[in-house]
């Protein structure tokens, strides 16, 4: 399942909803679509736990539609959603978000909080893919 950050913004920061900004509500629209491709409002709102009326889905789809995140297409009286980005590009896209927000743009920053955090159980294999992750990406770069 995707999980999408809440990343706080300020109404006066613009005039534009906020395209990285996703209520809770938005966030599972989008995880259902990401789970299950091309979905009408009637399978989002069967997707969903606790869905709100199916007249709120639509309008929260409209929504995700004029942040980007969303496009549709007719098929014939029905309109079938689809996300306009892979999940993989949203996924980055929302964490540089976090981290530049939170973390003054800072990978380390946050990923020295990420892993700090009690909550966060790394096995011995989780381990060792960052530290190959981290080696092959250093060594893709160059020594600076």
């Amino acid at each position: 399942m995707v999980n999408f950050c809440h990343v706080m913004t300020h109404p006066q920061d613009s005039a534009k909803p906020d395209p990285f900004h996703l209520s809770k509500r938005e966030r599972e629209i989008m995880e259902v679509v990401f789970q299950n491709g091309a979905s009408t409002a009637k399978e989002i709102h069967e997707g969903l736990t606790k869905p709100p009326t199916l007249s709120a889905i639509r309008a929260l789809i409209r929504i995700l539609e004029s942040k980007g995140h969303l496009k549709h297409r007719k098929d014939g009286v029905r309109h079938v959603y689809y996300p306009t980005k892979p999940v993989e590009k949203t996924r980055k896209a929302a964490l540089r978000k976090v981290v530049d927000t939170f973390f003054g743009g800072s990978v380390s920053k946050a990923f020295t909080s990420l892993v700090s955090d009690q909550e966060t159980q790394l096995n011995e294999e989780e381990w060792q893919e960052i530290l190959d992750l981290a080696k092959q990406h250093k060594g893709s770069k160059g020594s600076k």
